[in-house]
């Protein structure tokens, strides 16, 4: 059961989803190897899950790969990233201490074997868990989404499962990646573009959005909670 704030107590997000864009324009900018941005961007990923469980926020979701990036030239270093981030995440205590269920939204499983190994690992040690919950948008994007749930709900209409003349919002909701979790009540959005490129596109539309305007290395947990202090305004 996910826990929720009361409508009447301080208000906060139960739900926040975070882009993380940025980094490569910020390592050109700043002569940074990549790898050393890697490194950052997973401590900035471990201070706001750390904080969010700290202020009782249960459910925290990252656009981790959006499916743009698969263009990228650092797309292989990206997966090596992805590999030690999962391995890591499953090794690290907090995890287990604080039960935290991680899933993964996406078409990650397209993605090379030597990084769904680590994802399935992580989905898998955690499934039980049900205090918090992370999730990771890997090789995603808003549109496929909605096309998949689309196609799904023609296959129950063609099977004699769903009358389409029921179909309403509600049911096409229980058919995207993000079934199970209630949309976002904040989105906080990195980088320097004030648009979300599809990021939880069905989900999204009554979310609020705050822009950092940082790139994700950038971003502290400082900002994070000022992202939570202009939601609670």
């Amino acid at each position: 059961m996910i826990k929720l704030f009361k409508k009447n107590s301080t208000k906060r997000p139960n739900h926040i989803a975070l882009t993380m864009d940025g980094s490569f324009v910020y390592a050109s900018k700043n002569k940074v190897p990549i790898e050393d941005v890697f490194q950052k961007n997973f401590q900035n990923m471990i201070d706001i899950i750390k904080e969010s469980i700290d202020l009782d926020i249960p459910i925290l979701t990252f656009n981790l790969f959006p499916e743009y990036l698969k263009k990228s030239p650092h797309f292989g270093e990206f997966m090596d990233f992805l590999i030690v981030l999962f391995t890591k995440l499953v090794e690290g205590e907090f995890i287990h201490t604080n039960q935290v269920k991680v899933s993964v939204f996406g078409k990650w499983y397209d993605l090379p074997g030597r990084v769904v190994d680590p994802i399935k690992d992580l989905v898998s040690e955690t499934r039980d868990y049900d205090k918090f919950f992370l999730n990771f948008c890997i090789n995603y994007h808003g549109q496929k989404e909605i096309v998949d749930a689309c196609k799904l709900l023609i296959m129950q209409a063609m099977a004699g499962k769903l009358d389409p003349d029921s179909l309403d919002e509600v049911s096409l909701k229980e058919t995207l990646y993000t079934s199970y979790f209630m949309p976002p009540d904040l989105i906080i959005k990195t980088g320097k573009a004030h648009r979300l490129k599809g990021f939880l596109l069905w989900d999204s539309v009554e979310s609020k959005i705050y822009f950092a305007d940082k790139y994700w290395p950038e971003f502290t947990k400082s900002d994070f909670e000022k992202a939570i202090d202009f939601y609670s305004g």
